[in-house]
């Protein structure tokens, strides 16, 4: 074997495993009565630290402690459902000449702006941005709006 796996004859393994053997013989010839490594746990996971009259706890008694009072419980009433939101009424514009007029398309539109307007329409009508009651009114009006911008794109591609 080659010097840097051996060490004083032995391989790093072999030293390490030599080493705790001697470190686990010298404590067991210190050893004073007191026990202080957990050898396992058959007995459970804490150990009582002070001695107390009381009865040892069971395994179900965690379980119990968080169960809620039925007393409490009966007084606790549900809230009321909270009302949606109400529409905004862009939301409420979903033909394709009211969502061209929102957009302000025009014949002088470069591909570059058209980008932009779709970038800024898609910040107030994105589904994503609106009430859960709405995303269907948000859906169509982008699906709407991506199909006018990408129709303008490919007009002035023509012109």
């Amino acid at each position: 074997m080659s010097e840097v796996t051996m060490l004083f004859g032995q391989s790093i393994f072999q030293s390490v495993l030599t080493r705790l053997d001697q470190e686990s013989a010298s404590d067991e010839a210190e050893d004073t009565g007191v026990e202080f490594r957990i050898r396992s746990l058959g007995m459970g996971f804490v150990a009582a630290t002070v001695e107390t009259d009381e009865a040892p706890a069971t395994r179900t008694d965690a379980y119990f402690a968080f169960e809620p009072d039925p007393e409490i419980a009966e007084l606790e009433v549900e809230p009321e459902p909270e009302a949606p939101p109400p529409v905004p009424a862009h939301l409420l514009r979903l033909s394709e000449r009211e969502i061209a007029e929102d957009l302000r398309l025009s014949d002088a539109d470069t591909e570059t702006s058209l980008g932009e307007k779709r970038r800024q329409f898609a910040k107030a009508n994105h589904p994503d941005r609106v009430a859960p009651e709405y995303r269907e009114m948000a859906t169509i009006r982008m699906t709407t709006a991506n199909l006018l911008i990408d129709r303008a794109i490919k007009n002035s591609f023509w012109r």
